[in-house]
C-alpha cells in the first residue's frame, strides 16, 4: 500500500487513475493526506494560465471590496457596524453546524441567550436605573475572560512551537489544537462583546439623556451622580475605594471607575458621557499593565474584518470564477 501512496504528480493520466483507485479506508491519516495532496496536484496540472487568471481576479476583488467597505464605513458607519455585527454573529455558526463543532455551538448559544437579555434591558425605555451597571458588568466580564483565554491560547501555541509540550508528554498536534482553539474563542468573543457593548452604550447614552446628538446636555448632572449609571458616588476622587474608585476626567466630571472603564474600553467610547469631551486614555491608565488592553482592542478590530467580510469576499470570488468557467 505504501507504494501506491508514493504515486506523485509526474505519473500522468495513469498515475491519476491509480490515485483514484486507492482505498482510503486502509490508510493512516498521514497517508490519506498524501493521497489527497497528490490528487489535487494531478487535477490542477496543466492549468497554470487559468490559475494565474484566478489569482488576478482574487487580488482585484480584494482591492475593490476593501475600497467599498472603507467608503461604506465612513459614509454610513451605523449600518456598516450593524451588518458587520450580524455577520460576526452568524457566519461562525454556519461553519460550526456544518462541521459538527457542538462545544462551540453550546457556548455560542449560552453567550447569545445572556447577551440577548442584556441587550433587551439596555434598549428598554424608560431605562431601569440598575441596567447600565448590569450591561457593563456583563460585557466587561466577557472582555476579561476572552482576553485571558486569548493569552493562554497564544502561550500554548508558542510553547508547542518551542517543543515545551514534550515536557508534559502532550502530542504536538493536540497541544496546537488546544492553543488555536483557545485563541479563536478569545478573539471571536472579544470581537462580539465589543460590538454588542457599543450598540448598548449608544442606546443607553441616548436613553439616559445627559447629552444629545447636538452635543448639548438635556439635563443637569449633579456632582455626586455618575453620568453612566445614574447612581450616587460615595467615594471621593482622592480616596481609595474598597470595591471601586472614583475617576475624574480632564473635563472635571466624575464617574465610578467601573462605569467609566466600561464606557471607554468595552463600549469603545473615548468621550465624556456628559459633555462629549475626548477622554485621554493614557492619562486614565496610569498602570502600565492595563495599556495593552487598548492594543488588544485594535487587534480585535482587525479580526472583525477577517471573520465578517473575508468569507463574503471569498464567496464572491468563487462566484465570479464559476460564471467565467474557471475551476
Amino acid at each position: 500500500m505504501a507504494a501506491v501512496v508514493e504515486v506523485e504528480v509526474g505519473g500522468g493520466a495513469a498515475g491519476e487513475r491509480e490515485l483514484d483507485e486507492v482505498d482510503m479506508s486502509d490508510l493512516s491519516p498521514e497517508e490519506q493526506w498524501r493521497v489527497e495532496h497528490a490528487r489535487m496536484h494531478a487535477k490542477h496540472r496543466g492549468h497554470e494560465a487559468m490559475h494565474a487568471e484566478m489569482v488576478l481576479i482574487l487580488i482585484a476583488t480584494l482591492v475593490v471590496a476593501q475600497l467599498l467597505l472603507v467608503q461604506w464605513k465612513q459614509r454610513h458607519p451605523r449600518s456598516y457596524n450593524m451588518v458587520t455585527l450580524f455577520q460576526m454573529w452568524v457566519v461562525p455558526l454556519y461553519f460550526t453546524v456544518k462541521l459538527h463543532w457542538w462545544r462551540f455551538l453550546v457556548i455560542w448559544s449560552l453567550f447569545s441567550a445572556i447577551t440577548a437579555f442584556v441587550t433587551f434591558r439596555a434598549t428598554r425605555k424608560p431605562l431601569v436605573q440598575t441596567t447600565p451597571r448590569l450591561v457593563y458588568k456583563w460585557f466587561l466580564l466577557i472582555y476579561k475572560i476572552s482576553y485571558a483565554t486569548g493569552i493562554v491560547g497564544y502561550m500554548a501555541v508558542m510553547f508547542t512551537l518551542f517543543g515545551l509540550n514534550l515536557l508534559f508528554k502532550i502530542k504536538p498536534e493536540d497541544a496546537m489544537d488546544f492553543g488555536i482553539s483557545l485563541l479563536f474563542y478569545g478573539l471571536y468573543y472579544g470581537v462580539l462583546e465589543r460590538d454588542f457593548a457599543e450598540m448598548c452604550a449608544d442606546y443607553m447614552a441616548s436613553t439616559i439623556g445627559f447629552y444629545s446628538k447636538s452635543g448639548m446636555p438635556t439635563k443637569h448632572l449633579s456632582d455626586s451622580v455618575c453620568a453612566v449609571c445614574g447612581q450616587q458616588i460615595f467615594v471621593d476622587v482622592s480616596e481609595e475605594g474598597i470595591i471601586e474608585n472614583t475617576y475624574r476626567l480632564s473635563c472635571n466630571h466624575v464617574f465610578h471607575e467601573f462605569c467609566i472603564r466600561g464606557w471607554c474600553i468595552v463600549g469603545k467610547k473615548q468621550t465624556c458621557p456628559y459633555c462629549k469631551e475626548k477622554v485621554d486614555l493614557k492619562r486614565m491608565f496610569s498602570n502600565p499593565w492595563e495599556r495593552p488592553h487598548v492594543m488588544y482592542g485594535q487587534l480585535l478590530d482587525w479580526l472583525r474584518y477577517l471573520v465578517a467580510w473575508q468569507p463574503v469576499i471569498i464567496g464572491l470570488v468563487q462566484g465570479i470564477n464559476y460564471i467565467l468557467g474557471l475551476e
